[in-house]
């Protein structure tokens, strides 16, 4: 969902070595307020076996699950492929555009070599986004059928790639059926699956205190905390509990791989201000919730949208609750220290994770996502600081994720309405951009698309499609790229920003030159008698120092080399 604005925030040549041995996370290494019925959840605390069709499951090894190191693609299947001509992305699109992702071939360089995707929301629903929910059962219609979905999971696991639904538990549609029905009498059978009272108590939205957030209807006031046509679902009700952990068992049934949960931090709310965000109750929910999951499908993923900082997405990784979180403090560092030439900013955030979440946490880097203006707008279409957010964005730890379309530095209008951050894919630079037969697309596409399409990239070896792909090679060739620890190098100057990742016997020093000038960096202390560049940018230079090294890096250039 939509948060607060607050809270966002060259050719160059390239050395390769050892790119080409297979993808190891694409075949997983591992497995007063609320209705008088309801009561608080058992457990709350404060806030402090594999689906046949998926790919085949191990044990899980000694640096995680199979999410640890994995490069995800979020996409919009609205704005992907049209397969059908009526203007519209579906399923049998997406899937016969699978091979751009990943085409199952580890010695291939013509896909990007993505290990998992994370499906925007596919169920039935009467907007565009499909975060209001009127059938958690059923694809809508304009994607296709349920069984083009598990078709899609089959194909994407033959590929090796993992799939994850977006599931939105915190509200449905005001066109729901549960919805329909707990409106229409207080007398409703489903009246308390949603929060209701007889009057407005006046809560505003946390990010937006002076938006209101209960909505008359019918004599009485329901909760809704994003807008009206989205009331939320009542989480004491142990009805409700049951209800979303019977959907999340059918789908991971049907092949999904795990999910994407949006919102978490809103799912019970037990007052105004505080009590919408992140209380006892919603954590205890999340573990009942988690727990079934597992149940069904001990290695399916968790991946949690809590919009906020650091020490708050930490609580999340507490045992038994989600897998992933988003690191929105991160993103945003990324972006602003791209415009200012600042490594600092990142340095400091990557550094509060270390100190913050708990030993083993995975996190979710990214630059942006379906919500936010598009990085290649934000940074104005630079070439050079695209390919530096690449670089930056897959050498960190965890599982990062990919923004569909930013492989090709899409941009976007300036308009800072949400369809223009979810613009149809360009394929190609012919009039309906490869995306569609149709006279126009649902949505008009990106400025600039006659140019930054797949087809025109797929032909740049200097392209910033080609540097994804050859970034996401470096990575799954890598044991410290992929599921290394990390640690900062002190010392460097403000525009750089440098640190060694360790895994798997694999030492490998990574530095980027934020700045628009050349600058150097001292790496004391690091043991090592040569160096091999996986990747380095046109001047990226590494020498002997003393103890340690030195590396000389041009303007916003990246250099990652294996030490031994």
């Amino acid at each position: 969902m939509r948060r607060p604005a607050a809270l966002l925030a060259v050719p160059l040549a390239l050395l390769l070595a050892a790119c080409t041995a297979p993808r190891g996370a694409a075949s997983p290494a591992a497995a007063a307020g609320t209705g008088a019925a309801s009561a608080p959840l058992a457990g709350a605390r404060p806030p402090g076996a594999a689906s046949p069709s998926g790919p085949a499951a191990a044990a899980p090894s000694a640096a995680g699950p199979w999410w640890n190191g994995a490069v995800f693609y979020e996409l919009f299947v609205r704005s992907f492929l049209d397969s059908n001509g009526d203007g519209k992305g579906d399923l049998p699109g997406l899937i016969a555009r699978l091979d751009h992702l990943n085409d199952g071939d580890p010695a291939t360089t013509t896909d990007l070599g993505v290990d998992a995707l994370w499906l925007m929301p596919v169920f039935a629903s009467p907007s565009y986004h499909g975060y209001d929910v009127t059938d958690y059962e059923t694809v809508n219609p304009d994607y296709g059928t349920n069984a083009d979905l598990e078709r899609l999971f089959a194909e994407a696991h033959r590929r090796g790639m993992r799939v994850i639904v977006d599931l939105v538990l915190n509200h449905t549609s005001d066109r729901h059926p549960w919805f329909v029905e707990s409106a229409a009498s207080p007398a409703s059978p489903r009246r308390d699956w949603y929060v209701w009272r007889a009057d407005d108590p006046g809560w505003g939205q946390p990010w937006n205190p002076g938006q209101g957030t209960w909505v008359a209807r019918n004599g009485a006031f329901y909760y809704a905390i994003f807008w009206s046509g989205m009331p939320d679902l009542n989480y004491r009700n142990p009805a409700v509990r049951e209800e979303a952990k019977r959907i999340a068992r059918l789908w991971l049934s049907r092949g999904a791989d795990g999910f994407r949960l949006d919102a978490v931090r809103h799912l019970v709310e037990t007052g105004p201000g505080p009590g919408q965000s992140g209380n006892p109750e919603t954590h205890a929910f999340l573990r009942e919730f988690a727990a079934a999951v597992k149940a069904a499908k001990p290695d399916a993923l968790l991946v949690g949208e809590v919009w906020s900082h650091t020490l708050d997405i930490a609580d999340y990784y507490a045992p038994g609750e989600l897998d992933v979180l988003f690191d929105f403090p991160l993103a945003t560092a990324i972006v602003e220290g791209l415009k200012g030439g600042d490594g600092e900013g990142i340095a400091t955030v990557l550094e509060e994770v270390r100190r913050t979440y708990p030993p083993g946490a995975v996190d979710a880097p990214f630059l942006t996502n379906h919500d936010q203006v598009r990085v290649a707008a934000q940074l104005q279409g630079d070439a050079a600081r695209l390919r530096l957010a690449a670089a930056i964005l897959l050498t960190l730890p965890g599982a990062p994720f990919l923004w569909q379309g930013e492989e090709l530095g899409m941009r976007q209008a300036a308009n800072g309405d949400d369809e223009f951050k979810r613009t149809p894919m360009p394929w190609d630079g012919t009039p309906g951009a490869g995306f569609t037969s149709a006279a126009r697309p649902w949505f008009r596409l990106a400025p600039g698309h006659e140019a930054a399409n797949v087809a025109a990239e797929s032909a740049d070896p200097g392209s910033l499609l080609s540097r994804y792909r050859a970034l996401i090679r470096a990575r799954h060739a890598s044991e410290a790229l992929r599921r290394g620890d990390l640690a900062v190098v002190p010392g460097t100057p403000r525009e750089v920003l440098a640190f060694v990742r360790r895994g798997g016997g694999d030492t490998v020093l990574v530095a980027h030159n934020l700045g628009p000038g050349e600058a150097a960096v001292a790496v004391p202390g690091l043991a090592g008698a040569t160096a091999e560049a996986i990747l380095a940018d046109a001047g990226a230079a590494l020498a002997r120092d003393g103890d340690g090294w030195r590396v000389r890096l041009p303007a916003r250039a990246s250099g990652l080399w294996r030490v031994r």
